[in-house]
């Protein structure tokens, strides 16, 4: 927040020439008409970088009447298009925008991305912000179009080089700059030592830490995160259904959340299987390099639409023999709890509780009597049950919550009490 912030002030700073009538003013000088600016109402604001920081200077400026177009290779245009910024190539933003914000980090891509080249492309009177990371910007290209007239104004508050105080742009009154103060605010700064000891406590506790380096999947989206905990209970239920490790997991992530980036759930899929398969210890660092060493894969694919609900996720684990398992999994309205939806096509309405029994047979009279006649005599009690059928007297899934857990040989009395094709237990961990 602290970020897009200063991107805001700084932007509306160099409209309106804050900095040189601040300083001509302490100088004992009423320049009224040399310091005309230009309003931001009805004007095209172009975000170079559309992520976390991007979006919130958009939400921002959007409230101002701006017209807002990003530029962002890695973003779905279907989140920008909920946020109602329109994603353009590069050189699109460049010559309709009249003001420019960059929000990319500093990488071989990215530097001097807008230099010498771009800066030919932009209206006059364009204003360039620069609040991210020093070297995405050309600061010598910067000047040379500014001081031919070729670019109206920048506000900057990085640079390539740090400390900078000497630096030819701080001779213009067209430019007002600042000494990285992006995150400099008390806020701000709470919120990361409150951050750092969430991970803390997140690490030590097993759980995935946002954003840490060394997990695969990068910065986790706030609308993805809910489903960690909801694929990992995915991945455990196939497992336990499947009665063996799955050579592959593959989820396909549908609806509103196929807009974000849900790589991360790849993970989770397999941090169930292994916590399925009986392994202990099992976290978001080392999952794939376990599931590597078992020869276990996973992939996430997206898809906008989603006809029964607003999101969510398909989950099909493949066996080394070919057969396949399927799980959907939704979260449920704002409290997002979580619910299987169906297992190998069969409609569920299942609360993923912690011990659960599911049941593969052909409908007949008699199975719902006779699994509770079984789990009765073991001292089990049921807390729901829910029971699926292709037709009368076709193929059938029982699904049982119970209030504790289910041994082997409690599952073995149950098969051979109802006739069962399959009968599975699973403590789901986590």
């Amino acid at each position: 927040v602290s970020a897009a912030e200063l991107a805001i002030s700084l932007l509306m700073a160099s409209a309106r020439f804050i900095s040189p009538a601040h300083a001509a003013l302490r100088n004992g000088k009423w320049a009224r008409s040399k310091y005309t600016g230009a309003e931001i109402f009805e004007k095209t604001l172009g975000i170079v970088g559309f992520g976390r920081i991007g979006q919130l200077v958009a939400h921002r400026m959007q409230a101002f009447g701006m017209d807002v177009v990003a530029y962002d290779p890695y973003l779905q245009p279907a989140r920008a298009a909920q946020l109602g910024v329109r994603l353009v190539e590069l050189d699109e933003l460049l010559k309709i925008s009249d003001f420019i914000t960059i929000h990319l980090p500093k990488t071989k891509e990215t530097a001097n991305l807008i230099g010498v080249d771009a800066l030919k492309k932009v209206k006059p009177s364009v204003r360039i912000i620069n609040a991210a990371r020093g070297g995405v910007l050309d600061e010598a290209a910067l000047f040379d179009a500014i001081t031919e007239g070729r670019v109206a104004g920048a506000g900057l508050d990085v640079f390539s080089t740090e400390p900078c105080t000497d630096s030819p742009l701080f001779t213009l009154d067209q430019v007002v700059a600042t000494p990285h103060l992006g995150a400099s605010t008390d806020e701000a700064q709470e919120r990361a030592g409150i951050a750092v000891a969430v991970s803390v406590r997140k690490a030590l506790a097993g759980e995935l830490v946002p954003d840490a380096v060394n997990v695969k999947g990068g910065a986790i989206h706030e609308e993805i995160r809910p489903s960690l905990p909801l694929v990992e209970k995915m991945a455990q239920i196939a497992t336990a259904i499947a009665g063996e490790a799955p050579v592959s997991m593959d989820l396909t992530v549908r609806g509103d959340i196929s807009g974000h980036d849900s790589s991360i759930l790849a993970t989770s899929a397999l941090k169930g299987a292994l916590l399925g398969c009986g392994l202990s210890d099992v976290t978001y660092v080392n999952a794939p390099a376990l599931a590597a060493e078992r020869g276990v894969t996973s992939s996430v694919t997206t898809d906008p639409e989603s006809p029964e609900y607003r999101s969510m996720i398909s989950l099909r684990a493949a066996l080394a023999d070919g057969k396949i398992v399927t799980v959907d999994g939704t979260l449920m309205g704002i409290r997002k709890v979580e619910k299987i939806i169906a297992i190998d096509g069969f409609d569920l309405d299942l609360p993923p509780t912690e011990n659960l029994l599911f049941l593969r047979y052909s409908d007949k009279p008699g199975v719902v009597g006779a699994v509770g006649n079984a789990l009765g005599k073991a001292g089990i009690n049921i807390a729901g049950m829910q029971v699926a059928r292709s037709a009368a007297g076709g193929d059938a899934l029982m699904a049982i919550t119970v209030d504790s857990l289910i041994s082997d040989e409690i599952t073995a009395s149950v098969k051979k009490e109802t006739g069962a094709d399959v009968v599975r237990s699973v403590t789901l961990v986590g």
